[in-house]
Protein backbone atom coordinates (compact mmCIF):
# COMPACT_ATOMS: atom_id res chain seq x y z
CA UNK A 1 0.00 0.00 0.00
CA UNK A 2 1.66 3.09 -0.65
CA UNK A 3 0.91 6.09 2.20
CA UNK A 4 0.30 9.41 0.67
CA UNK A 5 2.23 12.77 2.05
CA UNK A 6 -0.76 13.78 4.21
CA UNK A 7 -0.58 9.97 5.16
CA UNK A 8 2.70 10.58 6.33
CA UNK A 9 2.33 13.58 7.71
CA UNK A 10 -0.42 12.27 9.46
CA UNK A 11 1.30 9.57 11.01
CA UNK A 12 4.62 11.36 12.01
CA UNK A 13 2.33 14.15 13.87
CA UNK A 14 1.50 10.87 16.02
CA UNK A 15 5.25 9.65 16.41
CA UNK A 16 4.47 6.77 14.28
CA UNK A 17 6.41 5.61 11.85
CA UNK A 18 5.79 4.10 8.03
CA UNK A 19 7.87 0.80 8.87
CA UNK A 20 5.13 0.51 12.40
CA UNK A 21 2.06 1.30 9.91
CA UNK A 22 3.55 -1.40 7.65
CA UNK A 23 4.00 -3.77 10.16
CA UNK A 24 0.47 -2.98 11.85
CA UNK A 25 -0.90 -3.64 8.40
CA UNK A 26 0.90 -7.20 8.07
CA UNK A 27 -0.18 -7.94 11.09
CA UNK A 28 -4.39 -7.56 9.94
CA UNK A 29 -3.36 -9.78 6.96
CA UNK A 30 -1.50 -12.72 8.69
CA UNK A 31 -3.71 -11.76 11.80
CA UNK A 32 -2.07 -13.41 14.94
CA UNK A 33 -1.33 -17.06 16.05
CA UNK A 34 -3.05 -19.25 18.71
CA UNK A 35 -0.43 -19.79 22.19
CA UNK A 36 0.45 -23.23 22.51
CA UNK A 37 -0.83 -24.11 26.27
CA UNK A 38 0.32 -27.09 28.41
CA UNK A 39 -2.01 -26.80 30.75
CA UNK A 40 -4.39 -24.21 33.24
CA UNK A 41 -2.57 -23.20 36.38
CA UNK A 42 -4.44 -24.69 39.13
CA UNK A 43 -3.43 -24.76 42.87
CA UNK A 44 -1.61 -28.57 41.94
CA UNK A 45 0.55 -26.69 39.89
CA UNK A 46 1.21 -22.56 39.49
CA UNK A 47 -0.67 -21.47 41.86
CA UNK A 48 0.64 -21.12 45.45
CA UNK A 49 -2.17 -21.46 47.69
CA UNK A 50 -1.03 -20.07 51.19
CA UNK A 51 -1.52 -20.89 54.71
CA UNK A 52 -2.40 -18.59 57.79
CA UNK A 53 1.35 -18.96 59.43
CA UNK A 54 2.68 -18.56 55.62
CA UNK A 55 0.49 -15.55 54.75
CA UNK A 56 2.02 -13.67 57.84
CA UNK A 57 5.41 -14.23 57.16
CA UNK A 58 4.97 -12.87 53.63
CA UNK A 59 3.35 -9.97 55.10
CA UNK A 60 6.37 -9.54 57.39
CA UNK A 61 8.13 -10.05 54.99
CA UNK A 62 6.82 -7.02 53.11
CA UNK A 63 7.00 -4.75 55.43
CA UNK A 64 10.21 -5.61 56.21
CA UNK A 65 10.88 -4.52 52.57
CA UNK A 66 8.70 -1.33 52.58
CA UNK A 67 10.60 0.10 55.65
CA UNK A 68 13.56 -0.67 54.04
CA UNK A 69 13.20 2.51 52.21
CA UNK A 70 11.85 0.54 49.01
CA UNK A 71 10.13 2.95 46.39
CA UNK A 72 7.02 2.12 46.00
CA UNK A 73 4.22 3.33 43.49
CA UNK A 74 0.10 1.90 43.39
CA UNK A 75 -0.74 1.99 39.46
CA UNK A 76 -4.35 2.48 38.70
CA UNK A 77 -5.39 2.46 34.36
CA UNK A 78 -8.26 4.54 34.99
CA UNK A 79 -9.19 5.88 31.29
CA UNK A 80 -11.97 4.00 30.56
CA UNK A 81 -15.53 6.05 29.84
CA UNK A 82 -18.29 4.38 32.23
CA UNK A 83 -20.59 4.42 29.32
CA UNK A 84 -20.49 0.48 29.37
CA UNK A 85 -21.55 0.57 33.17
CA UNK A 86 -25.05 2.43 32.12
CA UNK A 87 -25.66 0.84 27.99
CA UNK A 88 -28.65 -1.07 29.64
CA UNK A 89 -29.89 2.64 31.06
CA UNK A 90 -28.82 3.98 27.41
CA UNK A 91 -31.31 1.25 25.94
CA UNK A 92 -33.80 1.93 28.19
CA UNK A 93 -33.99 5.65 27.22
CA UNK A 94 -34.06 4.22 23.05
CA UNK A 95 -36.69 1.33 23.89
CA UNK A 96 -40.15 1.92 22.43
CA UNK A 97 -41.75 1.40 25.50
CA UNK A 98 -41.62 3.91 28.67
CA UNK A 99 -41.74 2.40 31.90
CA UNK A 100 -39.00 -0.25 33.03
CA UNK A 101 -39.78 -3.96 31.79
CA UNK A 102 -36.53 -5.99 31.92
CA UNK A 103 -35.31 -7.33 35.08
CA UNK A 104 -32.23 -4.95 34.99
CA UNK A 105 -34.25 -2.36 34.57
CA UNK A 106 -36.60 -2.57 37.47
CA UNK A 107 -33.88 -3.13 40.06
CA UNK A 108 -32.38 -0.11 39.02
CA UNK A 109 -35.91 1.84 39.92
CA UNK A 110 -36.48 -0.23 42.64
CA UNK A 111 -33.68 0.28 44.35
CA UNK A 112 -32.66 3.56 43.31
CA UNK A 113 -32.77 5.43 47.11
CA UNK A 114 -29.59 2.90 47.42
CA UNK A 115 -27.18 4.34 45.19
CA UNK A 116 -24.09 6.54 46.53
CA UNK A 117 -25.08 9.17 43.87
CA UNK A 118 -28.73 8.89 44.55
CA UNK A 119 -28.70 12.36 46.27
CA UNK A 120 -27.08 13.89 43.40
CA UNK A 121 -29.45 12.38 41.21
CA UNK A 122 -32.69 14.25 42.95
CA UNK A 123 -30.73 18.02 43.00
CA UNK A 124 -30.21 17.37 39.18
CA UNK A 125 -33.91 16.23 38.51
CA UNK A 126 -35.14 19.22 40.44
CA UNK A 127 -33.05 21.24 38.81
CA UNK A 128 -34.04 20.00 35.14
CA UNK A 129 -37.74 19.23 35.81
CA UNK A 130 -38.69 21.13 38.86
CA UNK A 131 -39.24 17.53 39.94
CA UNK A 132 -36.95 14.66 42.17
CA UNK A 133 -36.79 11.89 41.32
CA UNK A 134 -39.50 10.38 43.43
CA UNK A 135 -41.75 12.20 41.95
CA UNK A 136 -41.02 11.81 38.40
CA UNK A 137 -41.40 8.04 38.75
CA UNK A 138 -44.63 8.41 40.16
CA UNK A 139 -45.82 10.05 37.21
CA UNK A 140 -43.91 7.10 35.06
CA UNK A 141 -41.41 9.58 33.87
CA UNK A 142 -38.47 6.88 34.39
CA UNK A 143 -36.85 8.23 30.98
CA UNK A 144 -36.58 11.35 32.22
CA UNK A 145 -34.75 10.18 35.82
CA UNK A 146 -31.95 8.55 33.38
CA UNK A 147 -31.49 10.91 30.74
CA UNK A 148 -30.82 13.47 34.24
CA UNK A 149 -28.13 10.79 35.32
CA UNK A 150 -26.76 9.87 32.21
CA UNK A 151 -26.37 13.22 29.49
CA UNK A 152 -24.43 16.75 30.54
CA UNK A 153 -27.71 18.49 30.96
CA UNK A 154 -27.61 16.15 34.30
CA UNK A 155 -24.63 14.08 35.99
CA UNK A 156 -23.07 13.68 32.74
CA UNK A 157 -22.36 9.93 34.30
CA UNK A 158 -22.88 8.40 30.73
CA UNK A 159 -19.87 10.11 29.64
CA UNK A 160 -17.34 10.26 32.66
CA UNK A 161 -14.50 8.00 33.33
CA UNK A 162 -15.80 5.25 36.34
CA UNK A 163 -12.88 6.72 38.53
CA UNK A 164 -14.85 9.87 39.15
CA UNK A 165 -18.58 8.41 39.83
CA UNK A 166 -19.97 8.36 43.39
CA UNK A 167 -19.60 4.76 44.32
CA UNK A 168 -20.29 4.61 48.06
CA UNK A 169 -22.14 5.99 50.62
CA UNK A 170 -20.75 6.52 54.06
CA UNK A 171 -23.79 8.60 55.59
CA UNK A 172 -21.46 11.72 56.20
CA UNK A 173 -19.96 11.35 52.64
CA UNK A 174 -19.85 9.84 49.50
CA UNK A 175 -16.82 8.42 48.02
CA UNK A 176 -15.66 8.00 44.45
CA UNK A 177 -13.30 5.12 43.11
CA UNK A 178 -10.27 7.58 43.15
CA UNK A 179 -10.56 8.20 46.40
CA UNK A 180 -10.85 4.63 47.47
CA UNK A 181 -7.73 3.85 45.82
CA UNK A 182 -6.22 6.63 47.70
CA UNK A 183 -7.18 5.36 51.02
CA UNK A 184 -6.45 1.85 49.88
CA UNK A 185 -2.66 3.23 49.16
CA UNK A 186 -2.18 4.76 52.60
CA UNK A 187 -3.04 0.81 54.15
CA UNK A 188 -0.18 -0.90 51.98
CA UNK A 189 1.59 1.11 49.80
CA UNK A 190 2.72 3.98 52.10
CA UNK A 191 6.35 3.94 52.07
CA UNK A 192 8.99 4.51 55.08
CA UNK A 193 9.12 8.39 54.34
CA UNK A 194 5.35 8.80 55.08
CA UNK A 195 4.40 8.88 51.05
CA UNK A 196 1.78 7.81 49.22
CA UNK A 197 2.45 7.29 45.56
CA UNK A 198 -0.14 7.01 43.06
CA UNK A 199 -0.47 7.31 39.48
CA UNK A 200 -3.41 7.21 37.45
CA UNK A 201 -3.84 6.79 33.54
CA UNK A 202 -6.54 9.12 32.31
CA UNK A 203 -7.99 10.34 29.20
CA UNK A 204 -6.94 13.97 28.64
CA UNK A 205 -10.36 14.81 28.05
CA UNK A 206 -10.82 13.75 31.93
CA UNK A 207 -7.25 14.62 33.01
CA UNK A 208 -8.39 18.40 34.58
CA UNK A 209 -11.53 16.35 36.37
CA UNK A 210 -9.18 14.07 37.86
CA UNK A 211 -7.00 16.88 38.90
CA UNK A 212 -9.66 18.50 40.41
CA UNK A 213 -10.99 15.99 42.61
CA UNK A 214 -7.46 15.35 43.80
CA UNK A 215 -6.89 19.00 44.47
CA UNK A 216 -10.14 18.65 46.68
CA UNK A 217 -9.68 15.62 48.12
CA UNK A 218 -6.21 14.96 48.74
CA UNK A 219 -5.55 17.61 52.41
CA UNK A 220 -8.58 15.67 53.40
CA UNK A 221 -6.93 11.87 53.43
CA UNK A 222 -3.35 13.29 54.45
CA UNK A 223 -4.89 14.63 57.95
CA UNK A 224 -7.09 11.59 58.55
CA UNK A 225 -4.11 9.12 57.92
CA UNK A 226 -1.14 11.34 58.10
CA UNK A 227 0.45 10.72 55.16
CA UNK A 228 1.78 12.80 52.17
CA UNK A 229 -0.03 12.15 48.64
CA UNK A 230 1.72 12.17 45.77
CA UNK A 231 -0.60 11.65 42.80
CA UNK A 232 0.67 12.01 39.44
CA UNK A 233 -1.05 11.12 36.11
CA UNK A 234 -0.24 10.25 32.16
CA UNK A 235 -2.28 9.90 29.24
CA UNK A 236 -2.01 6.88 27.00
CA UNK A 237 0.77 8.47 24.46
CA UNK A 238 -0.63 8.82 20.31
CA UNK A 239 1.94 6.73 19.42
CA UNK A 240 0.88 3.92 20.35
CA UNK A 241 -2.54 3.80 18.84
CA UNK A 242 -2.84 1.38 15.22
CA UNK A 243 -4.35 2.11 12.42
CA UNK A 244 -7.98 0.98 11.38
CA UNK A 245 -8.71 -1.04 8.51
CA UNK A 246 -11.40 -2.35 6.18
CA UNK A 247 -12.66 -5.56 5.75
CA UNK A 248 -10.39 -6.17 3.12
CA UNK A 249 -7.34 -5.19 5.09
CA UNK A 250 -7.11 -1.60 3.18
CA UNK A 251 -6.49 1.34 6.00
CA UNK A 252 -10.19 2.70 6.52
CA UNK A 253 -10.45 6.65 6.03
CA UNK A 254 -12.71 8.73 6.98
CA UNK A 255 -12.94 12.34 5.20
CA UNK A 256 -9.51 11.19 3.43
CA UNK A 257 -7.98 10.93 6.39
CA UNK A 258 -6.45 7.36 7.85
CA UNK A 259 -8.61 6.28 11.04
CA UNK A 260 -6.42 5.55 14.01
CA UNK A 261 -7.56 3.92 17.47
CA UNK A 262 -6.37 3.48 20.94
CA UNK A 263 -3.99 0.74 21.18
CA UNK A 264 -5.98 -1.34 24.20
CA UNK A 265 -4.77 -1.35 27.73
CA UNK A 266 -1.44 -3.02 26.36
CA UNK A 267 -0.11 0.35 25.49
CA UNK A 268 -0.14 1.18 29.06
CA UNK A 269 2.88 -0.63 29.44
CA UNK A 270 4.71 2.36 27.82
CA UNK A 271 2.98 4.54 30.57
CA UNK A 272 4.58 1.94 33.06
CA UNK A 273 8.38 2.49 31.51
CA UNK A 274 8.19 6.06 31.87
CA UNK A 275 7.89 5.42 35.85
CA UNK A 276 10.91 4.75 38.17
CA UNK A 277 10.19 2.76 41.10
CA UNK A 278 11.23 -0.77 42.55
CA UNK A 279 7.82 -2.22 43.13
CA UNK A 280 4.48 -1.35 41.23
CA UNK A 281 1.30 -2.52 42.83
CA UNK A 282 -1.11 -2.69 39.72
CA UNK A 283 -5.32 -2.68 40.54
CA UNK A 284 -8.15 -1.87 38.23
CA UNK A 285 -10.17 1.63 38.60
CA UNK A 286 -13.40 -0.30 39.55
CA UNK A 287 -12.49 -2.75 41.73
CA UNK A 288 -12.75 -1.36 45.03
CA UNK A 289 -14.90 -1.94 48.04
CA UNK A 290 -15.99 0.38 51.29
CA UNK A 291 -13.56 0.63 54.10
CA UNK A 292 -15.89 -2.23 56.38
CA UNK A 293 -14.43 -4.58 53.66
CA UNK A 294 -11.01 -3.66 52.92
CA UNK A 295 -9.07 -5.76 55.21
CA UNK A 296 -9.18 -8.72 52.86
CA UNK A 297 -7.65 -6.41 50.19
CA UNK A 298 -5.02 -5.07 52.42
CA UNK A 299 -3.98 -8.36 53.80
CA UNK A 300 -3.42 -10.01 50.47
CA UNK A 301 -2.06 -7.13 48.82
CA UNK A 302 0.82 -7.38 51.24
CA UNK A 303 0.77 -11.07 50.84
CA UNK A 304 1.65 -11.14 47.37
CA UNK A 305 3.88 -8.17 47.49
CA UNK A 306 5.87 -10.35 50.61
CA UNK A 307 5.99 -12.78 47.84
CA UNK A 308 7.50 -10.81 45.56
CA UNK A 309 10.29 -9.37 47.72
CA UNK A 310 11.01 -12.43 48.86
CA UNK A 311 11.63 -14.68 45.11
CA UNK A 312 13.47 -11.40 44.24
CA UNK A 313 15.89 -11.69 46.94
CA UNK A 314 16.40 -15.16 46.08
CA UNK A 315 16.53 -14.16 42.84
CA UNK A 316 19.06 -11.69 43.29
CA UNK A 317 21.24 -13.42 45.04
CA UNK A 318 22.15 -15.92 42.54
CA UNK A 319 22.60 -13.59 39.59
CA UNK A 320 25.37 -11.87 42.08
CA UNK A 321 26.77 -15.51 42.38
CA UNK A 322 26.41 -16.03 38.82
CA UNK A 323 28.55 -12.81 38.31
CA UNK A 324 31.19 -14.47 40.55
CA UNK A 325 31.53 -17.18 38.38
CA UNK A 326 33.38 -20.38 39.11
CA UNK A 327 29.16 -21.80 40.12
CA UNK A 328 30.23 -25.74 40.69
CA UNK A 329 27.89 -27.98 38.65
CA UNK A 330 25.24 -28.17 42.28
CA UNK A 331 25.08 -24.57 43.20
CA UNK A 332 23.85 -24.28 38.99
CA UNK A 333 21.17 -27.42 39.77
CA UNK A 334 19.77 -25.35 43.07
CA UNK A 335 19.00 -22.36 40.67
CA UNK A 336 17.63 -24.41 37.76
CA UNK A 337 15.50 -26.00 40.71
CA UNK A 338 14.80 -22.56 42.23
CA UNK A 339 13.41 -21.41 38.44
CA UNK A 340 11.58 -24.46 37.69
CA UNK A 341 9.54 -25.03 40.65
CA UNK A 342 9.45 -21.43 42.34
CA UNK A 343 9.47 -19.52 39.27
CA UNK A 344 7.30 -21.80 37.21
CA UNK A 345 9.71 -21.70 34.08
CA UNK A 346 10.84 -24.61 32.59
CA UNK A 347 12.88 -25.98 29.84
CA UNK A 348 13.06 -29.67 28.66
CA UNK A 349 16.71 -28.57 27.24
CA UNK A 350 18.13 -27.55 30.33
CA UNK A 351 18.74 -30.77 31.55
CA UNK A 352 21.23 -31.66 29.06
CA UNK A 353 23.09 -28.45 29.18
CA UNK A 354 26.56 -28.31 30.10
CA UNK A 355 27.63 -26.09 33.35
CA UNK A 356 28.50 -22.98 30.62
CA UNK A 357 25.59 -23.02 29.10
CA UNK A 358 23.36 -23.50 31.73
CA UNK A 359 24.85 -20.43 33.55
CA UNK A 360 24.17 -18.76 30.74
CA UNK A 361 20.53 -20.15 30.82
CA UNK A 362 20.09 -18.95 34.23
CA UNK A 363 21.08 -15.82 34.31
CA UNK A 364 19.02 -14.72 30.94
CA UNK A 365 16.03 -16.20 32.90
CA UNK A 366 16.64 -14.90 36.29
CA UNK A 367 17.93 -11.77 35.16
CA UNK A 368 14.17 -10.57 34.15
CA UNK A 369 11.23 -8.11 35.68
CA UNK A 370 8.87 -9.85 38.14
CA UNK A 371 5.38 -10.18 39.20
CA UNK A 372 3.10 -11.96 41.68
CA UNK A 373 -0.21 -12.24 40.42
CA UNK A 374 -3.62 -12.83 42.18
CA UNK A 375 -5.87 -15.37 41.39
CA UNK A 376 -9.45 -16.00 42.38
CA UNK A 377 -11.97 -18.98 42.00
CA UNK A 378 -13.46 -19.20 38.99
CA UNK A 379 -17.30 -18.15 39.39
CA UNK A 380 -18.09 -17.73 35.83
CA UNK A 381 -16.71 -14.69 35.06
CA UNK A 382 -15.85 -13.39 31.42
CA UNK A 383 -12.19 -12.60 30.78
CA UNK A 384 -8.67 -14.26 30.91
CA UNK A 385 -7.38 -16.58 33.45
CA UNK A 386 -3.67 -18.60 34.22
CA UNK A 387 -2.26 -20.99 32.19
CA UNK A 388 0.97 -22.69 31.60
CA UNK A 389 2.23 -21.60 28.01
CA UNK A 390 4.57 -21.87 25.95
CA UNK A 391 6.99 -18.85 24.78
CA UNK A 392 9.04 -18.30 21.57
CA UNK A 393 12.36 -20.01 22.91
CA UNK A 394 10.26 -22.87 23.67
CA UNK A 395 10.51 -22.63 27.60
CA UNK A 396 6.98 -23.10 29.13
CA UNK A 397 6.42 -20.32 31.96
CA UNK A 398 3.15 -18.87 34.23
CA UNK A 399 1.08 -16.71 31.55
CA UNK A 400 -2.32 -14.99 31.98
CA UNK A 401 -4.23 -15.37 28.36
CA UNK A 402 -7.20 -14.52 27.36
CA UNK A 403 -9.59 -16.79 25.00
CA UNK A 404 -9.18 -15.20 21.81
CA UNK A 405 -5.32 -16.17 22.42
CA UNK A 406 -6.52 -19.99 22.64
CA UNK A 407 -7.75 -22.16 19.87
CA UNK A 408 -11.58 -22.87 20.72
CA UNK A 409 -11.68 -25.02 17.92
CA UNK A 410 -9.28 -27.67 19.26
CA UNK A 411 -11.30 -29.34 21.43
CA UNK A 412 -8.31 -30.54 23.82
CA UNK A 413 -7.48 -26.75 24.51
CA UNK A 414 -11.02 -25.80 24.49
CA UNK A 415 -11.66 -28.39 27.07
CA UNK A 416 -8.27 -26.79 29.51
CA UNK A 417 -10.16 -23.27 28.96
CA UNK A 418 -13.14 -24.32 30.41
CA UNK A 419 -11.79 -26.58 33.23
CA UNK A 420 -9.37 -23.59 34.48
CA UNK A 421 -10.40 -23.56 38.16
CA UNK A 422 -8.95 -19.88 38.58
CA UNK A 423 -9.61 -16.72 37.24
CA UNK A 424 -7.43 -13.00 36.65
CA UNK A 425 -8.78 -10.01 38.91
CA UNK A 426 -5.94 -7.76 37.31
CA UNK A 427 -4.17 -8.07 40.98
CA UNK A 428 -0.28 -7.52 39.99
CA UNK A 429 2.62 -6.73 42.10
CA UNK A 430 5.62 -5.87 39.60
CA UNK A 431 9.67 -5.57 40.76
CA UNK A 432 11.22 -3.33 38.09
CA UNK A 433 14.20 -3.18 38.56
CA UNK A 434 17.30 -5.16 38.04
CA UNK A 435 19.85 -6.64 40.83
CA UNK A 436 22.17 -4.30 40.06
CA UNK A 437 19.87 -1.51 40.34
CA UNK A 438 19.22 -0.27 37.21
CA UNK A 439 15.80 -0.20 35.48
CA UNK A 440 14.42 -2.67 33.40
CA UNK A 441 13.03 -1.59 29.46
CA UNK A 442 10.16 -2.83 29.92
CA UNK A 443 9.17 -2.63 26.10
CA UNK A 444 11.51 -5.32 25.63
CA UNK A 445 10.07 -7.96 27.47
CA UNK A 446 6.62 -7.58 25.03
CA UNK A 447 5.81 -10.99 23.08
CA UNK A 448 4.35 -8.28 19.75
CA UNK A 449 2.85 -11.58 18.28
CA UNK A 450 -0.14 -11.55 21.19
CA UNK A 451 -2.33 -8.42 20.01
CA UNK A 452 -6.18 -9.07 19.06
CA UNK A 453 -7.97 -8.08 16.22
CA UNK A 454 -11.21 -6.80 16.65
CA UNK A 455 -14.27 -6.00 14.65
CA UNK A 456 -16.21 -2.60 15.30
CA UNK A 457 -18.15 -0.05 12.97
CA UNK A 458 -17.82 3.42 12.06
CA UNK A 459 -20.38 5.51 11.23
CA UNK A 460 -22.42 2.47 10.36
CA UNK A 461 -19.30 0.96 8.33
CA UNK A 462 -17.80 -2.47 9.14
CA UNK A 463 -13.83 -1.99 10.38
CA UNK A 464 -11.20 -4.07 11.86
CA UNK A 465 -9.43 -2.70 15.02
CA UNK A 466 -6.06 -3.34 16.09
CA UNK A 467 -5.06 -4.06 20.06
CA UNK A 468 -1.69 -3.98 21.46
CA UNK A 469 -0.32 -7.11 23.30
CA UNK A 470 -2.90 -6.42 26.61
CA UNK A 471 -0.49 -5.20 29.71
CA UNK A 472 -0.99 -8.15 32.13
CA UNK A 473 -1.14 -10.17 29.06
CA UNK A 474 1.48 -10.27 26.38
CA UNK A 475 2.84 -7.11 27.41
CA UNK A 476 4.77 -8.74 30.33
CA UNK A 477 4.71 -12.46 28.29
CA UNK A 478 8.63 -12.49 29.41
CA UNK A 479 8.33 -11.78 33.55
CA UNK A 480 9.13 -14.12 35.87
CA UNK A 481 5.75 -14.72 36.64
CA UNK A 482 4.35 -16.27 40.04
CA UNK A 483 0.43 -16.83 41.24
CA UNK A 484 -0.91 -16.64 44.79
CA UNK A 485 -4.66 -17.54 45.40
CA UNK A 486 -6.09 -14.42 46.62
CA UNK A 487 -10.02 -14.74 48.25
CA UNK A 488 -12.77 -13.73 46.08
CA UNK A 489 -13.84 -11.48 48.26
CA UNK A 490 -11.10 -9.22 47.07
CA UNK A 491 -13.17 -8.83 43.80
CA UNK A 492 -15.08 -6.52 43.31
CA UNK A 493 -15.98 -4.93 40.03
CA UNK A 494 -18.55 -2.42 38.82
CA UNK A 495 -19.12 -3.53 35.22
CA UNK A 496 -22.82 -2.23 35.37
CA UNK A 497 -24.37 0.26 37.27
CA UNK A 498 -26.37 -2.47 39.22
CA UNK A 499 -23.18 -3.90 40.34
CA UNK A 500 -23.60 -1.39 42.94
CA UNK A 501 -26.65 -2.38 44.58
CA UNK A 502 -24.26 -5.62 45.45
CA UNK A 503 -23.80 -6.23 49.54
CA UNK A 504 -20.18 -5.37 49.02
CA UNK A 505 -20.82 -2.13 47.61
CA UNK A 506 -23.33 -0.73 49.87
CA UNK A 507 -23.20 0.53 53.78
Amino acid sequence: MKLTQNDLEQIAAKHITEGQIEEQLKDFKQGFPYLRIEAPASVKKGILSLGGDACEAYSEAWRKYRDAGGKVLKFVPASGAASRMFKNLFAFVDAGYDRPETDFEKHFFDEIHHFAFFHLLDDACRRMYGKDVDALIAEGCHKAVVKALLTSDGLNYGNLPKGLLKFHDYGDTVRTPLEEHLVEGEMYARGNDGHVNIHFTVSPEHRRLFESLVEEKKSLYEARYGSTYNVTFSEQKSSTDTIAVDLDNQPFRVDGKLLFRPGGHGALIQNLNDLDYDIIFIKNIDNVVPDRLKGDTVTYKQVIAGVLATLQQRAFGYLRRLDEGGCHHDELMLMLSFLENELFCHDERAAGYDDVALAEYLRRKLDRPMRVCGMVKNVGEPGGGPFLAYNQDGTVSLQILESSQIDMKDPEKKVMFENGTHFNPVDLVCAVRDYRGGKFDLTKYVDRSTGFISHKSKDGKELKALELPGLWNGAMSDWNTVFVEVPLSTFNPVKTVNDLLRPQHQR
